[in-house]
């Protein structure tokens, strides 16, 4: 899919954990389990999807950074934390994807209202992590993944892509350190929550560059970047990935 199109899909998902943490995804990002991420074999990476269970009414928004799922009838797989808040650890579940289109997110219609997550609650049965690119499942319990996660507010800051997707983007920042670039995520998000789906940190000529994308068009850009530098004091310049 190259064109910004809608998508409705009803299918089932599968997620992936331990076993594919820290390795490259198709999009040159590396996986994180404990992001809002997911993999779509067709949707544009970068891109964005609303995920819901139909069994409990919970929905989370992920970042499409991902090739997969790689097994017939299913339409997505999740990262670790995607799962955990849709309660579908257990193993394979139906699930309802809509992409989020990036017109969607300039208009800001993505915010729609929608039921807040509910506390997704552990399970000592055993359950399985979906097979990602490598093909393979592993098994695993919810108790021992559990363990294994930091808590919450503690959570690992996300590694810096390795590229970004080609087209044009609004830098907001660049650093020498990645814990700079994410800080600096976090008070943008405070102040402009609706830039959130286009946001991500890429490392670049030995910076980690705060970038908010990509967009179709210079003149898209450079909107946006005309909109940020008024509603704050941000100094957005436009920049062109090829």
């Amino acid at each position: 899919m190259t064109e910004d199109l809608p998508l409705v899909e009803r299918g089932l998902a599968s997620w992936y954990g331990k076993k594919f943490h820290g390795k490259p995804t198709s999009s040159g990002e590396i996986y994180n389990m404990y992001a809002m991420t997911g993999a779509h074999a067709t949707m544009p990476i970068p891109g964005y999807a609303r995920v819901r269970n139909p069994a409990n009414g919970r929905e989370v928004l992920v970042r499409i950074n991902d090739r997969g799922p790689f097994h017939r009838g299913r339409i997505i797989d999740l990262s670790y934390t995607a799962a955990l808040k849709l309660d579908i650890l257990r193993g394979v579940s139906p699930v309802e994807v809509e992409r989020i289109t990036f017109e969607d997110i300039r208009s800001g219609a993505w915010q729609r209202q929608r039921q807040p997550d509910a506390p997704a609650l552990p399970d000592q049965e055993p359950v399985y992590a979906a097979a990602g690119a490598a093909g393979a499942a592993t098994q695993e319990t919810t108790q021992q993944i559990a363990q294994a996660s930091p808590p919450a507010a503690e959570a690992p800051l996300p590694p810096a892509p390795k590229a970004a997707a080609r087209g044009f983007w609004v830098q907001l920042g660049a650093f020498s350190r990645l814990d700079g670039a994410e800080t600096m995520r976090r008070d943008v998000l405070t102040e402009l929550g609706w830039l959130a789906p286009l946001l991500a940190v890429f490392k670049d000529s030995g910076l980690h560059r705060l970038q908010a994308g990509p967009y179709a068009s210079r003149e898209d850009a450079r909107r946006t970047a005309e909109q940020l530098r008024t509603a704050s004091d941000l100094k957005a310049v436009v920049v062109e990935r090829r």
